[in-house]
């Protein structure tokens, strides 16, 4: 059974604010060259390794909706990375919404 926790809009304010997480996007490139929260890191998943996540801090997982990321920490978790288990729920449409900063 995969360990999912849920990160608010604001939560993922104040740790990317700290830098006490890394934000992955797991969108394709031309998603995320599109827009993506400042300070996320693009790990698509259709390439997704979950050997190469870092491991220095928690790692959110990040994607349009929120469905992709659920795909990504069931994936990370049967992989052996335990470790993995937060996403941002709504993660760019609720980014977007909120009218906060799209990087480009």
């Amino acid at each position: 059974m995969t360990r999912v926790d849920v990160m608010s809009l604001e939560e993922l304010q104040k740790a990317l604010a700290e830098d006490s997480i890394h934000l992955i996007d797991v969108r394709e490139p031309y998603e995320f060259v599109a827009g993506h929260i400042p300070g996320a890191l693009n790990m698509p998943l259709s390439t997704f390794d979950p050997a190469a996540l870092p491991e220095d801090k928690p790692v959110v997982l990040s994607c349009r909706s929120g469905a992709r990321t659920l795909q990504g920490l069931e994936f990370a978790q049967a992989s052996g990375r335990i470790d993995v288990h937060t996403h941002f729920q709504g993660s760019m449409n609720a980014w977007v919404a909120a009218g906060l900063p799209v990087e480009q």
